[in-house]
């Protein structure tokens, strides 16, 4: 399966019609494992208690509890799977890149998030992304451009919001080299 996403283009005008709008909710594919959160704990050599002591996370947090940076991480689809059919089960681009605009390229500029309730392993999560704004044309020294802010809302498989991820794109043509 090839991961690679088409961007829509458009114009200004017709990107601010879709404001307001939200993507399917995505459901991740495996419920949170705490070997995952081992690994990557490992990866980032990160000692918190919580990720290598069961019983204490237990304690703590109800259950191991999953790094705020792998946020994003849980929904990523395999890029493989030996069942799926061609064409089908494919993964939907993110709603920011499906937002008609000018330009070629785009970068993540912004990112905040904000975990309500922790995310412990067990848990399924499901994400629902909304388009927020898409600003006026801006010249910056990358090119010129058009900010897409869009807010990712988490939740678990009981339906209680347990985080947001406001991230912010730029879609731009890149200046051409002196």
């Amino acid at each position: 399966m090839e991961l690679s996403y088409q961007l829509t283009f458009g114009t200004y005008e017709d990107a601010l019609r879709m404001v307001g709008t939200a993507g399917e909710p995505r459901t991740a594919a495996t419920p949170i494992s705490g070997a995952r959160i081992q690994l990557f704990a490992a990866m980032v050599r990160d000692g918190n208690r919580s990720y290598w002591d069961a019983e204490f996370a237990r304690e703590q947090w109800g259950g191991m509890p999953a790094p705020p940076a792998l946020l994003m991480g849980w929904l990523i689809p395999p890029p493989w799977l030996p069942f799926q059919k061609q064409g089908r089960d494919r993964p939907s681009a993110s709603l920011a890149l499906r937002v008609p605009l000018p330009g070629t390229t785009f970068i993540n500029a912004a990112n905040d998030v904000e975990l309500l309730h922790p995310i412990l392993e067990g848990d399924r999560l499901t994400a629902v992304e909304e388009l927020v704004s898409v600003s006026p044309e801006k010249r910056t020294r990358l090119g010129v451009g058009h900010f897409v802010e869009t807010l990712e809302t988490y939740r678990r498989q009981d339906g209680a919001v347990v985080a947001t991820s406001r991230n912010t794109l730029f879609r731009f043509t890149p200046e051409p080299a002196p």
